[in-house]
């Protein structure tokens, strides 16, 4: 039996303002999006060329507070081709939240507070 990863599911509050920074920050664009007929819910998977995988952005109408995502220790790696560049663009947007320089790693932090690590290559 095999199984192969396809999405992970991040709820957002503006999912306008969540597509917008993970295009910018990421490159990740729309691929395909659901919506509920009574407007109850916007789901949008988005994702790049370099993987199958798909990040699952989901808004709830019925959930105005901001979303409990604990302690931070989840997150979604990400192996930067430039990481120079990256590092440069993250800090001209302001969303880097936490260096390890011993690990030559960083994470930055989307508008609802998911951690996102940024990886040199290989």
């Amino acid at each position: 039996m095999k199984f192969k990863m396809i999405h992970e599911n991040y709820n957002v509050q503006d999912i306008s303002r969540s597509l917008d920074f993970y295009n910018k920050a990421l490159g990740l664009t729309e691929k395909r999006r659901k919506e509920a007929p009574d407007g109850s819910y916007i789901i949008v998977y988005i994702g790049n060329d370099e993987a199958d995988f798909e990040l699952e952005l989901t808004w709830l109408a019925g959930h105005p507070q901001k979303y409990d995502i604990g302690e931070e220790e989840f997150h979604l790696a990400f192996e930067a081709d430039d990481f120079e560049a990256a590092h440069k663009l993250h800090s001209e947007m302001g969303c880097i939240c936490f260096e390890n320089h011993d690990m030559g790693i960083y994470f930055i932090q989307d508008p609802d507070g998911y951690w996102l690590e940024v990886l040199p290559p290989k």
